[in-house]
């Protein structure tokens, strides 16, 4: 059953966010429940399971479909490709004690907001649900749920002054509070009771749970307690691991929800209350001491300094202003564009110090609590986390359901086998649900897992730790990476190498640093001492490391004491920078900086008003070079000069490589853009780079781009742009895009998530700092940081070097390579035991318990748990393992391993047979002595086998002895280790597989006892195990026989399935092409001449033009087609 949206029964939540959600109403129907409640007490629970699986199945097969206004329960669907539903009941808030002695509700600051409108009257009630930790509640007017705990975006910024800078009355506060819910980032430490269930009823566990009854039905006692032992060993191991993950969560948060602060409340004054009290409204009235922020909020009045540290991983104290009173119906975010961010103090955050202004105080209206907060946002990534597309997972589904089907051929050739002879109904039952323990086996996941631990293990040991460890094997498969350059590619320090001051349009002599001779007095020298937003904390200067550098060159020093008097103004708060025992002489005693304007992303640039003491005031700008150029009407160099020097340093661009610069621009008063591709030049000693327009140089550079050899670089604008108004041309620059400079935040997440529609598994290595967004929606993010803004990374480097980038794609690799081998033993083993128990089910016999409990724990068991072992390879090479187990290598593998097994055992079994000295009702007419053979063979003969089980005999014979069963077990059981030898691949992902020391230990180990089991005369043994007595000729037949296997399946394993160029050399033959997008697009544009064009513009809403005269016009040929197509 599927959902069809009708009118006011589907609704989506938070549309256009990345947790954008499909809501859908449902009524709880009593007849529908009550048969649901009977099938539940039937079905033994069954049912139960089946709807904690599928939430949407218990929703559709409990309520019927309603409107979301009428809905008692809602169904949730995410919008992302995995579409997954979740169940939620709809909530009652009561507010009528808080309201019914009001006759004036809603109050003025209330009108127009969701808490007046989400009330339901004459009830006075209120309509919610929650999710993910968000409350929603429903809008009675606009017949939608909403978000609460967030001050509304429609206000503009004189609003916010006008109606929350009084702060609101304690009947407000308490309504919206009742509303809201509590301002806390509760993250409760999970029950271990609540989080052994959850674990016990993976469907995993659940089909362990059946295998086990049913080995307990069969007696087969001692793999069910093995499995049942390590299963538990399992289930508290990963427990135990949750809960300490939950409870580091638990104290990373705790802290922020219980701190004293102050608030205003209108026409009451200042009070004093707790922080989990706090509404969105509230005013905050922040004290000169540090103060740990519990919300976001709007400051209103006064500066601050914040340490974002815990946020965004940047040690530098970032400035934050009052939000404007500006004088306009503009939505404040809108008005203050992409600067909004410093008009807000974000949860988490510590403020260092405070500077009030004229009117006394320092104060912020709460703007959002709880998880709505900045932090709030981080902890429900970690709690929610974006689930992973990886074909490993997709195929590995696909892989058990053809198991299933495999078991399934088996059900009914054991039912028509056993049911034809006669056998017991209870028999037959067991026998047949036995093939599906055999063919599907339960300790599948299990060897899985390992896999992941030990990587996980020896990552931990390289300091690398890992929250995420389903990613390990996404690693294996990064065939991008994305490296943030600042503080990444590039250290943190720097010195200052020297100035170059310019006057007159013109550059005057360079200054180095240090000097002889001291900066001199002028314009250049007053700016590098007041065009900064440094500060004096902990007696240390902090700021951003370039200001630092500036002013530290000038020798002087921050006096930042308060109460300065200033001429006109009166005493108040200000800045004054001095001359140092250091500096040279200087015509003033200091100068004071009267207002900084922080640095502003939209603007690009900073500014300050300084005064000199006793002199006049001035402005001071500094900023982006193009910035200041256009301010400046000067010619500056290319900063992007700075990226593409940094990517060929690090070898991303080799030296023979061309650059083709990519700048984007909007055209100034229209809608249009225009888009220009410029081949950069390398560094000449006489200048800063130039822009080659040679006629002789375009057809040297042609003759590159033709081989592919070149590569795109933009800035964050360009590339804006180009997502904007050339959205056909982006994946075309993006597959040979290399350098993406001063990209902000948002663009290198857009930028990650665009790379992963081209069907790149992408990596992102950053700092941590203004790339967290990236980090998290990346494939792997690796974050070098360890602050709390990169918790949130799936990776973390204890080291801050991107040395840690390449172990981990050799440990990816060889997880996933580790993961292909398991899946190919698991199948293997699985299937050489189905293949043995039908063959012997065709005379009714199967494998002893001992039989199979020693291929189950001693063999199998223990190999999965060594094979894993094999740590990575050193060395990368350049291409990846294959990412889908559904692939034509593997598959062959597999069912070329199945051949020689079948074919093996088949022989085996028609062959013993022929043997002279057999006999298919003496089971010691082989090699017994006479007076033994002559003791037993008529009380034997007089019995059929599969009868023997219930006779006199049945102690000394449970009716599993016969020369076919040991002929197949000891077929088999060596031929497992057979397979666990060929499918353990080394190079060149894994370490050559003697390097696995207890793998090769265990495997000579195990080879050992079996051999010794075909080769031993010890009746006690032979008995225990259920094998008989064969001739020394047929045991040296059947150890021919696994030594041909042995010989075969390694040469194929070699020679056709490891062979690359082979599969290589068919993929061309039949003329294979990727499915990606990426390749698809790589195949089109080798074949389009024009493609890269050079020295040309287009524009968004015309055809291309040429700026160069001698290469004529060109159109632009994929402006007209659809973005689809390409």
């Amino acid at each position: 059953m599927g959902e069809n949206p009708a009118k006011n029964h589907y609704a989506q939540l938070n549309q256009g966010e990345e947790n954008e959600m499909e809501i859908f109403g449902y009524k709880t129907q009593s007849c529908r429940r009550a048969l649901c409640i009977a099938g539940s007490i039937l079905s033994c629970g069954a049912l139960l399971l089946l709807f904690y699986w599928k939430p949407e199945w218990d929703v559709w097969a409990n309520c019927i479909r309603c409107s979301l206004e009428e809905a008692d329960i809602v169904l949730l669907r995410t919008t992302d490709e995995f579409r997954i539903y979740s169940r939620k009941t709809v909530t009652w808030i009561s507010v009528s004690a808080l309201i019914k002695s009001r006759s004036d509700y809603p109050a003025a600051a209330e009108e127009d907001s969701i808490f007046s409108k989400a009330i339901v009257k004459p009830s006075l009630q209120v309509k919610s649900i929650q999710v993910q930790k968000i409350r929603y509640v429903w809008n009675i007017y606009a017949k939608q749920f909403q978000k609460v705990g967030a001050l509304e975006d429609h206000h503009a910024c004189s609003a916010i002054h006008a109606k929350f800078g009084s702060g609101l009355t304690c009947y407000e506060q308490n309504v919206r509070r009742v509303i809201c819910g509590p301002n806390t980032i509760d993250v409760p430490v999970i029950p271990i009771w609540k989080l052994l269930i959850k674990e016990v009823l993976n469907p995993f566990y659940v089909f362990q749970l059946f295998s086990v009854c049913l080995w307990f039905a069969e007696d087969y006692m001692e793999y069910a307690t093995a499995i049942i032992i390590m299963s538990l060993l399992s289930i508290f191991l990963t427990v135990y691991d949750l809960r300490q993950q939950s409870v580091k969560l638990h104290r990373l948060v705790e802290s922020h929800n219980n701190i004293m602060v102050t608030v205003c409340r209108n026409k009451e004054g200042f009070q004093e209350l707790e922080s989990h009290h706090l509404v969105p409204g509230d005013m905050l009235v922040l004290k000169d001491s540090k103060t740990l922020l519990p919300c976001d909020a709007i400051l209103i009045s006064g500066q601050c300094i914040v340490n974002e540290s815990m946020l965004t991983g940047e040690s530098i104290p970032v400035t934050k202003t009052h939000l404007p009173q500006a004088d306009n119906f503009k939505p404040w975010r809108m008005h203050c564009a992409e600067d909004y961010k410093k008009h807000v103090l974000f949860c988490g955050t510590e403020v260092i110090q405070t500077k009030a202004d004229d009117r006394g105080f320092v104060k912020a209206v709460v703007l959002r609590t709880g998880f709505n907060t900045a932090k709030g946002d981080l902890v429900r990534s970690i709690l929610y986390p974006k689930p992973m597309n990886f074909k490993l997972y997709r195929d590995a589904l696909w892989f058990l359901m053809c198991l299933i089907a495999f078991a399934a051929i088996g059900m009914i050739y054991a039912v028509c086998v056993f049911a034809l002879n006669g056998e017991e109904a209870g028999e037959v039952v067991k026998k047949a649900l036995d093939v599906i323990t055999i063919a599907v086996p339960p300790a599948l996941p299990a060897a899985l897992t390992t896999g992941i631990i030990y990587t996980q293990r020896r990552l931990k040991k390289k300091g690398i730790f890992c929250i995420s460890p389903q990613r390990i094997n996404m690693c294996g498969q990064l065939n991008l990476i994305c490296f943030d350059k600042t503080g990444t590619l590039t250290e943190d320090g720097l010195d200052l190498w020297g100035l170059l001051p310019s006057e007159r349009n013109c550059f005057q002599d360079i200054h180095s640093f240090p000097a002889d001779h001291s900066l001199p007095w002028g314009p250049v020298f007053r700016a590098m001492a007041v065009c900064h937003s440094l500060i004096v904390w902990e007696g240390k200067i902090q700021g951003d490391p370039l200001d630092v550098k500036m002013f530290e060159a000038t020798n002087w020093v921050i006096d930042d004491s308060s109460g300065h008097q200033i001429e006109g103004q009166g005493s108040t708060h200000a800045t004054v920078v001095r001359p140092g025992p250091k500096a040279s002489s200087a015509p003033v005693e200091g100068v004071t900086i009267l207002h900084q304007f922080p640095f502003s992303s939209a603007l690009q640039r900073m500014s300050v008003i300084a005064q000199e003491i006793g002199g006049e005031q001035q402005v001071f700008t500094k900023g982006a070079p193009e910035m200041v150029a256009m301010l400046c009407r000067a010619e500056t160099g290319d900063n992007i000069q700075t990226a593409v020097t940094v990517a060929k340093n690090a070898g991303m661009i080799s030296p023979t490589n061309r650059v083709i610069l990519v700048e984007a621009n909007k055209i100034p008063g229209s809608f249009s853009a225009s888009i220009t591709w410029k081949p950069l030049e390398e560094n000449k000693p006489e200048g800063y780079g130039s822009l080659e327009d040679d006629s002789q140089t375009e057809r040297r550079i042609r003759l590159t781009l033709g081989s592919g050899q070149y590569h795109f670089a933009m800035s964050g604008q360009s590339y804006q742009i180009v997502a904007q108004h050339f959205r056909h041309l982006l994946p075309k620059l993006l597959l040979n895009g290399t350098v993406f400079a001063r990209m902000s935040p948002g663009q290198k997440s857009s930028l990650v998530e665009e790379f992963q529609k081209l069907n790149y598994i992408v990596g992102m290595c950053g700092d941590g700092a203004n790339d967290c967004g990236a980090l998290k929606v990346a494939h792997a993010g690796i974050s070098l940081s360890e602050q709390e803004a990169s918790v949130a990374s799936p990776f973390t480097s204890r080291t801050p070097s991107i040395a840690c980038v390449p172990e981990l794609i050799r440990e990816g690799r060889a997880a996933l390579v580790t993961s292909f081998c398991m899946f190919k033993y698991m199948a293997l083993y699985s299937t050489i035991q189905y293949l043995g128990v039908l063959l012997l089910y065709w005379q009714l016999n199967s494998f002893g318990n001992y039989q199979f409990l020693f291929q189950d724990l001693a063999i199998t068991t223990v190999i999965g748990v060594t094979m894993s072992f094999t740590g990575a390879y050193p060395k990368l090479v350049p291409y990846r393992p294959p990412s889908q187990l559904i692939s034509p290598p593997l598959l062959l593998s597999v069912v070329l391993n199945i051949l020689f097994s079948l074919s093996m055992q088949i022989f085996g079994f028609v062959v013993v047979q022929e043997q002279p000295w057999y006999s298919k009702t003496d089971i010691h007419s082989a090699c017994l002595s006479v007076n033994n053979h002559m003791e037993n063979s008529s009380s034997v003969s007089s019995l059929e086998l599969h009868g023997m089980r219930d006779g006199a005999l049945g102690l000394m014979d449970n009716g599993y002895k016969s020369y076919e069963n040991t002929t197949v077990w000891l077929l088999s059981t060596i031929n497992c280790l057979i397979v666990a030898l060929v499918f353990s691949k080394g190079k060149p992902f894994r370490q050559p597989i003697y390097t696995n020391y207890v793998f090769i230990v265990v495997l000579i180990g195990q080879l050992g006892i079996c051999l010794f089991l075909v080769f031993a005369d010890i009746d006690d043994l032979y008995s225990k195990m259920d094998l008989v007595c064969t001739p020394t000729t047929w045991r040296i037949s059947m150890v021919i026989m696994l030594a041909v296997t042995l010989a075969v399946s390694f040469l194929v394993e070699e020679a056709v399935i490891e062979n690359r160029p082979l599969w290589l050399l068919l993929k061309k033959t039949f003329r294979y092409h990727s499915k990606s997008h990426y390749k698809t697009l790589q195949q089109v544009l080798e074949q389009d001449s024009a493609w890269p064009p050079l020295n040309e513009t287009f524009f968004s809403d015309s055809v291309a033009i040429s700026i160069q005269g001698n290469m004529g016009g060109h159109s632009n040929p994929t402006f007209d087609s659809n973005e689809d197509t390409l």
